[in-house]
């Protein structure tokens, strides 16, 4: 019986050789967030490795919208030009590639992980944070609430940002709008507690994203792919939930957005997840469904059969992995052989590959 995860995806113009794709992944190792060589051959193992698609991590469309001072970013075209050749070679080895545009919010303006404390002061490269409303993540600064002038400012960054990802050859766009980043905590009633246009009920907490989201579609070519990842639960009472979740998505495909990257989490410290292989494939299932979209799973997916059967019975379009793909890089290429299916390797590794040619 044919792989199901080793079918082809089309998506607009594009066209995604298979199913097991590479989830963004903060990396931390941008100089000024200009990407060099860390990011060259970070992705560039991915690229050799067959997935159907590789994303780069979450790229700051403002420079206080990174995550980190080692966060990499696109707000200029020096910035953008730096992704080329990871782009180039990408596509040399048939692959397309993708960009998360996103901004940090209240979360943002950190150190690296490694670094021995949390918090980038202004000598060290540090900023004023922002957000939906002045509340602070656990233990880091309190975020200064954003003017509605600044909102349509950075609308703006993020049609920008996705126009330079496009000119330096980007397949597609995702914007970022889960694990408790800015985008997620104006959805969530947790963290926003505006009183305007962008606040209250369910339709002024969606509405930065969707209009963020329309007017990057009308932005970049009409055969580019847009993605929008979200997280489909806060994990806590009175927070943002899944059937707000499908609501979105359905929001969301209506102004042109052709798949939502389901994940959760993120937004507080101290909500209850239970971690486990799948735990958050139910969430892509239940929003493919009902917001008849398409939609890509995450979440300790590691196991080639596990993988198979998410896209064998439906339950996604697709399965994104991180962790697994950073301790193997060539996971699709295993995987591949272990379901039987002949891929196309990089000729200076096809002497490796098990199966008969």
């Amino acid at each position: 019986m044919p792989s199901s995860l080793f079918q082809n995806l089309k998506i607009r113009d594009l066209t995604i050789s298979n199913r097991s794709w590479v989830s963004p992944m903060c990396q931390y190792s941008a100089n000024n967030g200009i990407v060099g060589e860390w990011h060259q051959i970070h992705l560039g193992a991915f690229a050799t490795g067959g997935a159907g698609l590789i994303f780069v991590e979450a790229t700051g469309v403002v420079p206080e919208g990174r995550i980190s001072i080692g966060c990499p970013g696109i707000w200029s075209h020096g910035h953008a030009e730096a992704f080329r050749p990871i782009v180039n070679f990408a596509h040399s080895m048939n692959r397309a590639i993708g960009i998360q545009l996103a901004h940090a919010g209240r979360k943002a303006s950190t150190m690296r992980p490694w670094d021995d404390h949390l918090i980038a002061d202004e000598s060290e490269g540090g900023w004023q944070t922002v957000s939906a409303s002045p509340l602070a993540f656990h233990g880091m600064p309190t975020p200064r609430e954003l003017s509605l002038y600044e909102i349509a400012e950075l609308t703006e960054a993020f049609v920008n940002a996705a126009k330079r990802a496009i000119t330096v050859g980007f397949d597609l766009i995702e914007l970022h709008a889960a694990h408790g980043y800015l985008f997620h905590q104006f959805l969530s009633p947790l963290t926003n507690l505006r009183i305007d246009e962008y606040g209250g009920g369910f339709e002024g907490r969606i509405r930065f994203l969707r209009e963020v989201a329309e007017k990057v579609r009308a932005a970049i070519p009409t055969g580019v792919p847009l993605f929008v990842r979200i997280s489909a639960t806060d994990w806590i009472e009175g927070g943002w939930d899944l059937e707000q979740s499908i609501s979105l998505a359905k929001e969301l495909g209506k102004v042109g957005v052709d798949l939502i990257d389901v994940s959760s989490g993120g937004l507080v410290h101290d909500a209850k997840i239970p971690f486990g292989p799948s735990y958050q494939v139910p969430f892509a299932e239940a929003i493919k469904a009902e917001a008849q979209i398409l939609t890509s799973a995450v979440g300790m997916i590691t196991e080639i059969e596990q993988a198979e059967e998410i896209i064998a019975s439906g339950k996604a379009d697709a399965v994104m992995m991180a962790r697994e793909m950073l301790r193997n890089p060539r996971w699709p290429l295993n995987a591949a052989e272990q379901l039987g299916v002949h891929v196309d390797w990089p000729n200076p590794y096809r002497r490796a590959s098990k199966l008969p040619r």
